[in-house]
């Protein structure tokens, strides 16, 4: 079978099963833009679903099958396709429906950045044929430095995540409502399973225990050989694999780039420091890990200090490393983590702060500190909970934020420090807040 009649089965094998069964997310997509939309995201976290939520709803508007044009390029007889046959989609496209004009046709690309200089193409078509365009892709670099320069400025971004606690309820038929006891305790019960499995949609509709975790070493696997290893064409997996289980096994501290560097030399594994800093920065790319930086007033102590990782998935992590005892903590600031970096707007940072104490999270928007968050499973322990004040009374001093948070498991009510009144409150209950 030829190229051209590869991508005109694949287009008509996608039309053919709109209306798709997709469960509703909290995002949307924008339907009639007229700017290139792209979605980024880890592998497998549902860039996928948005679009075809987005297909469904132009559907229910009036949109015929025919004006969809959706390929996905991760499919394995277009694993070698050259930047000159891209214009193979467009002319097989016409040759499908003759009648339809392509500045009506909606136009889905999944998982293009597999595709050498697919984002010229993207500019091209949009510019010359049509202003309907969705782009998804699992590497941040891609569509970021890449699709700016040749895009210009143009693409609408929406960053896809694992679900959020609250679609991870809808995914599981909870309601999240708080009427009565007997629903708080369901809540509750479901934040634990949430704070400690996979949010990848996926895994989350396998019922056997056993299959999701198989399903999870799996995503691991390819995240590493495909988009590690042979992307970025590097010569050594089993360093590569280290790698990503020292970064895991250091979730929510600091991590030293240099003493993974002292470890692997003295196991006689060879890789130069600056190969394993451009690791750091690969790992991040596909969204694997996100690193945030210290606080500082001084950008030059903030550049030179170490950054903390945060892993995409709790899940994932435990599927790699296995439970450990005392995860609790480190899985439930992971959780905070993700919520507050999937509700970042472009004018919002998140960093840490370390000094004589230390605070996991200060929360920034434009050049002001407007949030300033401690992350506990439990202040029972009277030591725990005076750490846990006093990291943010001294961050509160040094960024004059005073809007002071400690997220627990299951604890609420407010501590007056200082004159500051420090609002503690239980996980899944600030999880299902809307963030303004």
């Amino acid at each position: 079978m030829k190229r051209k009649e590869i991508i005109q089965a694949l287009i008509k094998t996608k039309q053919n099963e709109i209306p798709f069964e997709v469960i509703q997310r909290d995002m949307e997509i924008p339907l009639n833009s007229k700017q290139i939309v792209t979605i980024p995201g880890v592998r497998r976290c549902g860039k996928s679903s948005l679009m075809m939520l987005a297909i469904n709803a132009l559907v229910d508007k009036g949109v015929d099958k025919g004006r969809i044009l959706w390929l996905g390029f991760d499919d394995e007889r277009l694993y070698d396709l050259s930047t000159d046959e891209l214009d193979d989609i467009i002319t097989g496209y016409m040759e499908m429906y003759p009648d339809v004009s392509i500045k009506d046709v909606y136009m889905f690309f999944d998982e293009i950045q597999l595709v050498d200089k697919w984002e010229l193409f993207v500019l091209r078509v949009y510019k010359s044929y049509c202003k309907n365009i969705y782009v998804s892709g699992s590497n941040a670099q891609m569509l970021s430095q890449e699709l700016s320069s040749a895009l210009r400025g143009w693409p609408l971004e929406y960053e896809e995540f694992p679900l959020s606690f609250n679609e991870f309820c809808r995914f599981n038929n909870v309601p999240v409502r708080v009427f009565t006891e007997s629903e708080r305790a369901k809540l509750k019960n479901t934040f634990i399973e949430f704070n400690h499995s996979s949010a990848f949609p996926e895994v989350v509709l396998i019922p056997e225990k056993s299959m999701k975790e198989r399903k999870l070493q799996g995503y691991f696997n390819t995240m590493l050989f495909r988009d590690l290893v042979e992307h970025y064409k590097l010569s050594n997996p089993e360093m590569v694999r280290y790698f990503l289980k020292r970064v895991m096994a250091n979730l929510t501290k600091p991590t030293s780039i240099n003493s993974i560097y002292n470890d692997l030399k003295s196991q006689g594994l060879k890789v130069s420091k600056d190969k394993l800093y451009e690791l750091a920065d690969h790992v991040c790319s596909i969204f694997m890990f996100f690193r945030v930086p210290k606080y500082d007033k001084s950008i030059i102590k903030e550049n030179n200090s170490l950054y903390k990782y945060y892993i995409i998935d709790n899940g994932l992590r435990s599927a790699v490393l296995l439970p450990q005892s005392g995860d609790d903590g480190k899985l439930l600031e992971n959780t905070v983590f993700l919520h507050l970096r999937r509700n970042c707007k472009p004018t919002e940072k998140i960093f840490y702060y370390q000094g004589t104490k230390e605070c996991d999270f200060v929360f920034q928007q434009n050049e002001s500190i407007t949030e300033l968050i401690q992350v506990t499973w439990s202040m029972v322990d009277e030591e725990t909970r005076q750490r846990e004040i006093d990291g943010l009374l001294e961050a509160s001093q040094i960024s004059g934020c005073e809007n002071l948070f400690i997220i627990t498991y299951e604890e609420e009510n407010e501590i007056l420090a200082n004159g500051l009144i420090i609002k503690v409150l239980p996980a899944w209950k600030w999880l299902l807040q809307a963030r303004t």
